[in-house]
């Protein structure tokens, strides 16, 4: 056997006996490391409890529903004491309450947080930003029998006596509101399935800063009432009643301008002063006069030839009307009208 052979040899065997030596560490270390992960205690899962939550997001002054809560488990490490923690109170105890501050998704439910019913400020976050809650009485005969609810829209007629300068006294009645929404009634904010109707003593209403001043004034002056109105009466702005609506409805069946009808229904002014079929004392005015002026100087004649050239194009172009009565007294307009001018000054 030549030296090449023995050397190519003696290498081979150093080169196995090697790989052998570092297989068999490794295999003890792998071993070594295995058993020390059976040996190790397992990691103890931190203790949660449930918590109120946000099902969906929630802005201020929102009436809380039952889909808009859940409980969510959170860790019970560092718990702030006003969240909500399952088993104290039941998810439906917090349905009706109101929020103080919006809520994203997920974010805990702080007791701190929202308005429960009854309690203190819980009307106050009720009312929609930039409106007013004003109480009037009410009675059987005044809120339909009981039949009034927390939620319902109603109309405000208000019936009073008014002192005419030849014809003495007689009784008038006006509608002063439209379509308010009801809040309470007493003081309850809620309405359940099952309830009996209860004649309560007072209905608080959501009103604007103007209207509250026109209710406070008519509650001096007469006799309040409610007049339910259909939950079918989604547009809150529109109102059928509205004398505007009925001069359009006037003038598309009988195929006039809807001008024409105004002017022929205006009281001219050799008329004045006039008492209206309610009561009201319009003691002076030309509102056919006024009328024209206003058509004049509001160059109206433009205005049709620009809506007939905009038809002719295919394009939309709608001129309204409205004939409507300022007085100069308060913002009480139809009771500042049945005045007499005695009075009124």
């Amino acid at each position: 056997m030549n030296s090449k052979r023995i050397v190519f040899l003696l290498l081979a065997v150093i080169v196995a006996g090697t790989t052998a030596f570092l297989a068999r560490a490794w295999l003890q270390a792998e071993r070594a490391a295995i058993a020390a992960q059976i040996a190790a205690p397992k990691p103890v899962a931190a203790p949660s409890v449930q918590v109120l939550v946000a099902r969906n997001a929630l802005r201020t002054g929102q009436l809380i529903k039952p889909e808009d809560l859940r409980w969510q488990a959170w860790p019970q490490g560092a718990l702030p004491q006003t969240y909500i923690i399952e088993g104290k109170k039941p998810l439906t105890d917090f349905v009706g309450a109101v929020a103080r501050t919006a809520f994203r998704v997920g974010q805990p439910i702080a007791d701190t947080d929202i308005v429960m019913p009854g309690s203190r400020g819980f009307l106050a976050a009720v009312l929609r930003p930039g409106l007013r809650a004003v109480s009037v009485p009410a009675t059987a005969t005044s809120a339909v029998s009981g039949f009034i609810y927390a939620g319902d829209r109603v109309d405000v007629l208000l019936t009073h006596v008014l002192n005419g300068d030849k014809s003495g006294q007689h009784t008038a009645t006006e509608t002063i509101l439209r379509n308010a929404r009801v809040i309470a009634m007493d003081q309850r904010l809620d309405y359940s399935p099952g309830d009996k109707p209860d004649v309560a003593k007072t209905a608080t209403l959501e009103l604007t800063p103007k209207q509250s001043e026109i209710v406070t004034l008519a509650v001096k002056m007469g006799d309040l009432s409610l007049v339910l109105r259909s939950l079918q009466d989604t547009d809150e702005k529109r109102d059928p009643d509205m004398a505007d609506s009925e001069m359009q409805r006037i003038a598309l069946e009988l195929k006039i301008d809807p001008l024409d009808v105004i002017r022929r229904n205006l009281i001219p002014q050799r008329a004045m002063p006039y008492r209206t079929a309610t009561g009201a004392l319009l003691d002076s005015g030309d509102f056919p006069a006024t009328l024209e002026a206003a058509a004049r100087d509001g160059e109206l004649d433009d205005l049709l030839a620009r809506r007939d050239a905009a038809r002719g194009q295919g394009r939309h172009y709608g001129i309204g009307f409205a004939a409507v009565v300022e007085p100069s007294v308060s913002n009480l307009g139809y009771i500042t009208t049945a005045l007499t001018a005695e009075e009124q000054s």
